[in-house]
């Protein structure tokens, strides 16, 4: 069970301790303290499974030694009170094997210690608890001055500073995680306190095993106690309010497993028999609500304060869409539309669908828009049409730099979620009646705070419209709510991707945006913008010089360096700034004291800010160009052409700003991105971080990381959509409730197995006691432009679209095995396919020819995860009904053939290369059946390299030009 523990603190003499007396300790070994002039053996201590020394670049090779390395520390402080050394403590993930857990510890140590100077004694311990369980951990001691071939030199004041000491925190957290995905174990780790996850839980002190057999032997005894202390008293609070627990633990997820509930309780408890206690308090809690087993066959749970956070948000959501009077009339719409395109801004078709939605008379409206595809610039439009009819239109969204980008694109004065919640709470900026709130990026924002929105917007009387994309980075507070809210109520699509200005970057966004990232990657792996490297310190390094080439090659382009945690940024900040410093672009340097340690900054540095401050005009996120320093203060241009200044005594919350976290780029749009992929991505990072740019993103990933473009895939492909407690609850009628539940959790039972449908039927009863299903809601007219509206029957199209995934994986498999094809298989697909049709003629044709361009989609839709199967499906019906969709894909996949038939015949695989000959014919010969798709193509016989003046039609001139098929007995033949 991973669990959070990181702790620092100081060995110093004043507390009686020895640095050689402590690392014998640390490392079971006997070692001679010079100084005190008496060995300290430690040898017969058991359960230290690896101990090194790790020396920084420069240091001498004698410290290696560890008796050596200590004996000089002691040897070189003169104070009775002097700090002798630096201790960090970590927890090692128990899932993780002991040379898994060495090299995780191994790798962190020397990126956040020995990179930095500093020499880092690494002990790690694999402990037993009482009952057999392990308790891995490390400690790492480190040495406070600088190291040079000499010796130790100098005290470095830069190691004490508090805000490292987060950083280290966080990138541990971070390292953990990636390492954790990368193994493919479960289970990750937050780094953050308990007062800043609002846990009514006192944090506890870690402290090394061992600890209370042995606490003369220079462990501290107090700080044992204290540690058992606060276990204790936080499992009697459990177990006196199990409330605690579930509130603490649904403040991150809507549900969870046994093995989430056991991680927590053992973390806050002390011993096996409290242990038991709290996980008993908590099981047989009225506030426990037991789901039923997910497509992974693990028990899911929530809390009932969960469900009723998600009723008020349906509640408030069903009141809000019921309302009309909230709609601008024809005449404004149409001064609005015309406005625009006085100014060169023409909507598309489905934009133009999307502005009607959005001004229509309902007082909630949602869009849901792939990134890049014009969300801002429609709202500007409606955003005008509003004021026209004499709306007030106000802006949130949940990041600063988010509400700053809404501002941007469409004009609506926007702020922050929090502090606009914070203004209502001191009773100002109330909403009304004739307001408009526009919440973007509203995927990021969670089931509690969008709950609150909403109902103070129905209490208000005020009209809500949502943007967003579900797809992409998932909020960081429990549940899915935009998700919810949209499948529950329709919304507008817009899928025209416009950011990207070439065709296959735009098919490649929206291969992100449905889940078919290893799509996406190999299409820009073919046009050579996907780097390998040995290591990722070597990626890094190239990015940086690709990024450096870029900006001296096209200064008047934007751009942007991207990638996962904060400590990367820190490191491709530096390397960047190391370029521009190279080329002269940089003024002298100044020590300037921000709020993360001190910096050094210059003229010409790029800046960002990393915290709003209305006085200034900036948010967390907002960048800048630095055209005057001091240690005093600063003068910065920001991006958006305005000048600021302020005092470091006002405000220090600034660092470089050549990189920046997928989280910060949400919403931003520059030329060119540049990508450092790490393990701790997904799916949805991938595609924030690729859909970034309008010209050109270069994707950089080390080997060690990921050993081929293959594992790249993979991790870049992970789905970890969030969920809702309403995504297992029953929809249907009492009488229906056992099949509802059985179908949500793959619960496959006969149809004649009466006793087993009563046996579910009851248990669902018991579970959902007291909670109403949800009202039977109209289902909303679907478009026939790609699907540009999302109706209201998605929850029966999820099931459906499930039902047909697990049949076809069913059959795929039974083909793969060369076994034949069962008939109740045959009938399920059948059954599957005619519940989709149901829904929308012709789905099950497009699910179908979504799974045969992605294989992957099958597993994903069979375990629950329906979302990208949903996308692709929309996606092959867009191409379906739209002939220059179709002569697109065609053009892309003939040009992809001629690649690939070239490249066998330049390697001598004549029967490869005779194969995509066939397959070019057989595609050819299809056109006859497509008129349309031949009108559409002959438009782009250049592009097919073909004349066809000539020719009856496309089809043949395509057939012709690859050629007939090569007649393997020739010579031979009568």
């Amino acid at each position: 069970m991973a669990i959070y523990h990181f702790s620092a603190k100081v060995v110093s003499r004043a507390n009686g301790s020895s640095a050689v007396a402590s690392a014998a300790y640390r490392s079971a070994s006997e070692l001679h303290d010079d100084r005190l002039g008496r060995d300290h053996d430690f040898s017969n201590k058991a359960g230290v499974i690896h101990s090194e020394v790790m020396l920084p670049e420069g240091a001498p090779e004698r410290l290696n030694d560890r008796s050596t390395l200590w004996n000089e520390v002691e040897a070189g402080e003169k104070r009775k009170d002097a700090q002798l050394a630096r201790e960090v403590e970590f927890s090692i993930p128990r899932e993780m094997n002991e040379k898994q857990g060495v090299q995780l510890a191994r790798d962190f140590v020397k990126k956040q210690f020995v990179d930095r100077g500093m020499v880092a004694d690494l002990n790690v311990h694999w402990d037993k608890a009482k009952d057999g369980t392990p308790k891995p951990h490390a400690h790492v001691m480190m040495a406070m001055r600088d190291v040079g071939p000499e010796g130790f030199g100098k005290k470095n004041r830069d190691w004490n500073g508090t805000e490292l000491l987060k950083e280290w925190r966080e990138a541990w957290a971070a390292h953990v995680n990636e390492r954790m995905a990368d193994l493919g174990l479960e289970g990750r780790i937050d780094h953050r306190s308990y007062e800043a996850q609002g846990i009514g839980l006192e944090p506890q002190h870690k402290i090394g095993p061992a600890a209370s057999r042995r606490p003369e032997q220079g462990l501290e005894a107090e700080r044992i106690e204290d540690h058992a202390r606060i276990a204790r008293e936080n499992g009697e609070k459990i177990i006196a309010d199990p409330g605690i627990a579930l509130d603490a633990i649904t403040r991150s997820q809507a549900t969870f497993t046994t093995r989430d509930l056991a991680t927590f309780a053992f973390r806050h408890s002390d011993g096996k028999e409290q242990f038991d206690q709290v996980m008993g308090a908590v099981r047989a809690s009225p506030e426990l609500v037991a789901l039923g087993k997910d497509g992974r066959d693990q028990e899911r749970f929530t809390s009932r304060d969960m469900i009723a956070t998600e009723a008020r948000l349906e509640r408030a959501g069903d009141e809000l869409a019921g309302r009309a009077g909230h709609g601008v009339a024809d005449r404004h719409s149409d001064a609005a539309i015309g406005a625009a395109e006085g100014r060169g801004l023409v909507l598309s078709a489905e934009q133009r669908d999307a502005f009607d939605h959005v001004t229509g008379s309902a007082g909630l409206a949602s869009v849901v828009g792939y990134a890049g595809s014009g969300k801002s610039a429609m709202l500007g439009v409606a955003r005008e049409a509003w004021e026209r009819e004499g709306y007030t239109v106000r802006g949130a969204a949940l990041s600063g730099i988010a509400a700053e980008n809404l501002g941007g694109g469409s004009g609506i004065t926007s702020r922050t979620i929090a502090s606009l919640e914070h203004a209502w709470g001191q009773g100002r900026e109330q909403l009304g009646p004739r307001d408009v709130l526009v919440l973007d990026e509203a995927g990021m924002i969670g089931t509690r705070q969008m709950e609150r929105v909403l109902g103070q917007a129905r209490d208000a009387g005020a009209k809500v419209v949502m943007v967003g994309d579900p797809e992409q980075l998932q909020a960081i507070e429990a549940g899915a709510a935009f998700r919810s809210v949209t499948e529950r109520h329709g919304a507008a699509e817009i899928t025209e991707i416009r950011r990207q200005r070439e065709d296959w970057q735009r098919d490649a966004t929206r291969a992100l945006a449905t889940g078919r990232t290893g799509e996406a990657i190999h299409a820009y792996d073919a046009k050579g913008m996907v780097h390998a490297a040995d290591t990722r310190e070597q990626a890094r390094g190239e990015l940086v010089d690709g990024w450096d080439r870029a900006r001296q090659a096209e200064p008047g382009k934007s751009r942007v360096i991207l990638t996962h945690t904060n400590a990367e940024v820190r490191e491709l900040n530096e390397e960047a700034r190391g370029r521009l410093r190279a080329t002269g672009d940089l003024g002298g340097d100044v020590t300037f004291s921000a709020d993360r340690g001190s910096r050094q900054f210059a003229s010409g540095d790029r800046l960002m800010f990393l915290r709003n401050e209305r006085s200034l005009g900036v948010k967390n996120g907002t960048l800048g160009t630095i055209e005057q320093v001091t240690p005093e203060g600063m003068t910065v241009r920001l991006d958006g052409g305005r000048q600021v200044a302020f005092d470091a005594k006002d405000y220090a919350h600034v660092d470089h700003g050549y990189a920046a976290t997928f989280h910060k780029s949400q919403g931003v749009t520059v030329d060119r991105a540049h990508i450092l992929a790490t393990p701790g991505m997904d799916r949805h990072s991938a595609y924030v971080g690729m859909s970034r740019h309008r010209d050109n993103v270069q994707l950089h990933y080390g080997r060690d990381d990921f050993a081929d473009q293959r594992q790249l895939v993979s991790a870049l492909s992970r789905d970890r959509g969030k969920d809702m407690a309403g995504d297992y609850a029953p929809t249907r009628g009492e009488q229906d409730h056992a099949r509802a539940f059985a179908d949500r959790r793959e619960i496959r039972f006969p149809e004649l197995a009466r006793q087993v449908v009563e046996k579910v039927r009851d248990k669902a009863r018991g579970m959902f006691a007291g909670f109403k299903p949800k009202p039977a809601m109209e289902k909303a007219p679907a478009t026939e432009r790609g699907g540009a509206a999302i109706g209201n029957d998605r929850p029966d199209q999820a099931r459906a679209i499930g039902h047909y995934a697990r049949a076809a994986g069913d059959i795929a498999r039974q083909t793969a095995r060369d076994l034949p094809v069962l008939p109740y298989q045959e009938d399920a697909l059948r059954k599957a396919g005619a519940a989709l049709d149901a829904a929308r003629p012709d789905a099950a044709r497009d699910l179908s020819a979504a799974f045969r361009r992605d294989p992957s989609l099958i597993e994903q839709a069979s375990g629950g995860n329906t979302g990208g199967a949903a996308r692709a499906m929309a996606e092959e019906q867009r191409i379906r009904l739209d002939p220059d969709a179709r002569a697109d894909r065609f053009v892309t996949g003939w040009q992809a053939m001629q690649r690939q038939r070239a490249g066998l015949e330049r390697a001598g695989d004549h029967e490869g290369a005779e194969k995509t000959r066939g397959r070019m014919a057989q595609a050819a010969g299809g056109l006859a059946r497509d008129p349309q798709l031949e009108s559409a193509l002959r438009r782009r016989a250049p592009e097919l390299e073909i004349r066809i003046e000539r020719e009856r039609s496309i089809g043949d001139a395509l057939a012709r030009s690859v050629g007939p098929a090569i007649d393997r007995d020739r010579g031979m033949s009568r």
